[in-house]
């Protein structure tokens, strides 16, 4: 593993590449709204420890300075023409792909990430960008006949305004590109505000977003950033000249959001947690099914709101899928996600670690049996303290703990009996809904999963796992995951209002459903 000294060493010149400099945190497009003197926040990377940097968070009056901005942004930005604004998009797709590799790294740095998903993340802003470009010439609306002579109806989509964005550590940039670009394609301004733990993949974004507004000579406030604590977030939620919040994170922290924006009749834009599972019945393909349930299970050490959190077996393959497993735990590669072999990193901090623990803790006081993993590694390597071993427990749907979401690598595993009905009704007794898979190789099987009996999720795969959706369909899920849509398919209505239009053509004025009124 690289020494504290040296992974600072790199992190500084990664920063110095992509223009970002220690300090201020309150920007619109790399503006600082003056010298911010509050509160601070040193920046450790999760890998050893090191001090990446020391942000200053805003307070509410530069909190202020950037709703104003933004506004006054709008009322330029929403005039140009949707493909012009599609061109903008396409730059910054554009220089992201030449940023690509250190912004990759720095997603690494900061978050703990394999350094193949950092570059991973980087290449989502990168293709929602090439969707947006192509969108911003489909913001299609309907044409209608109407029952009037001489009238036509039709509907269109006007941009909302200002929209403010709070994302979270897991996905420090990728997030923040879905709903920034498809909001900027409509004629939308943008407020982002990136977890507080990883500011500076959100710096860096900015400076490369800040570079194409400059050479386009447009007017800062488009894209703007605030960092700061959750007393930021508390304000964009009750903030009536944000009309669309939207929130990713915790159930806890969205139901917070909704609840505030919903009380001024705004729109929120949920994307919460989710306690996803993978179904085997007894015609799965096993090589398929094995490579992706670890995959999805410890993918970013566990840390994605898709990541597999149950597995979920028919009880003819249970022994082998189990043992299967057993075999691949002990030797997956943890430690320094820079390092080309590492299939595993750190969780993101103490706090993480120590939740890892009390739900395995939690989980076996109500039956449930530790199979492989669960330690927190020490020795020189792991010097800091975040790094654990993946862990496989079997237990029972039911379980208190196996209802919550762990943010860790912590795989349930569940037998169980009879058809796939009986394991759709296991799958779907949580409060979460996001994301879900099933492997079959029997058409009546999989057909039923993804039926109005199947699947209640947002997201329901065949053959494939629960993690690494594609930026070309919707992403999102129910019930406690909150709702929300974003990405592709028809995603980019969230962030405009629609407006229906009747044009009278006519000397006459008719009244629809044959009304007759005379003066």
């Amino acid at each position: 593993m690289e020494t504290t000294q040296t992974l600072a060493r790199d992190v500084q010149e990664v920063l110095q590449k992509l223009g970002v400099q220690k300090g201020n945190a309150a920007y619109s497009t790399g503006r600082n709204f003056g010298e911010l003197k509050g509160e601070t926040k040193e920046i450790h990377s999760p890998i050893d420890g090191a001090l990446l940097a020391t942000v200053h968070l805003a307070d509410e009056a530069a909190y202020q300075q950037v709703v104003e901005q933004a506004q006054e942004a709008f009322s330029t930005w929403r005039m140009m023409p949707a493909p012009k604004r599609g061109e903008i998009v396409r730059q910054i797709g554009q220089k992201l792909r030449e940023y690509k590799e250190p912004l990759g790294k720095l997603v690494t740095y900061e978050m703990g990430k394999i350094y193949q998903e950092g570059l991973g993340e980087v290449q989502e802003m990168i293709d929602i960008c090439d969707l947006a470009v192509g969108q911003s010439r489909q913001m299609f609306g309907y044409t209608m006949h109407s029952e009037r002579p001489s009238h036509r109806m039709y509907d269109q989509y006007h941009p909302l305004g200002v929209v403010g964005i709070i994302s979270a550590f897991n996905f420090p940039v990728a997030v923040w590109a879905w709903n920034a670009m498809l909001a900027a394609i409509g004629g939308n301004v943008c407020i982002w505000k990136p977890s507080e733990k990883t500011p500076l993949t959100a710096l860096a974004c900015q400076h490369i977003v800040a570079e194409v507004l400059e050479e386009n000579d447009l007017p800062e406030g488009i894209f703007n950033l605030i960092i700061g604590d959750y007393r930021i977030g508390e304000l964009m939620s009750h903030d009536r000249r944000m009309p669309l919040v939207s929130a990713t994170g915790s159930t806890r922290m969205g139901k917070k959001v909704g609840e505030a924006v919903g009380a001024r009749l705004g729109r929120s834009l949920l994307e919460l947690g989710g306690n996803n599972a993978i179904i085997m019945t007894a015609n799965a393909d096993l090589e398929m099914a094995i490579r992706a349930t670890v995959f999805g299970a410890v993918g970013t050490c566990g840390q994605r709101c898709t990541s597999t959190r149950r597995l979920i077996v028919h009880e003819k393959i249970y022994d082998e899928v189990k043992n299967r497993l057993l075999k691949i735990y002990p030797s997956l590669s943890i430690g320094n996600p820079l390092d080309e072999e590492t299939l595993v990193g750190p969780l993101i901090d103490k706090d993480a670690v120590e939740a890892f623990k009390a739900s395995l803790d939690r989980v076996q006081a109500e039956g449930g049996k530790l199979l492989v993993g669960g330690e927190v590694l020490e020795g020189e390597n792991y010097s800091h303290g975040n790094y654990v071993k993946p862990a496989i427990v079997e237990a029972q749907n039911h379980y208190d703990t196996v209802q919550k979401e762990t943010f860790a690598p912590i795989l349930y595993l569940i037998k169980y009996q009879g058809d796939v009905q009986e394991a759709i009704k296991i799958h779907n007794a949580v409060s979460q809904g996001l994301s879900s898979a099933i492997f079959t190789t029997n058409m009546l099987e999989a057909e039923a999963f993804l039926s109005y009996r199947g699947s209640d999720c947002g997201i329901a795969n065949v053959n494939i796992g629960t993690s690494g959706a594609e930026i070309g369909g919707a992403f999102g899920g129910e019930k406690d995951t909150g709702g929300g849509r974003e990405s592709g398919s028809d995603a980019w209505k969230v962030y405009m209002r629609r407006q229906t239009n009747t044009i009278n053509y006519s000397t006459e004025l008719p009244l629809a459903q044959g009304i007759k009124f005379t003066i």
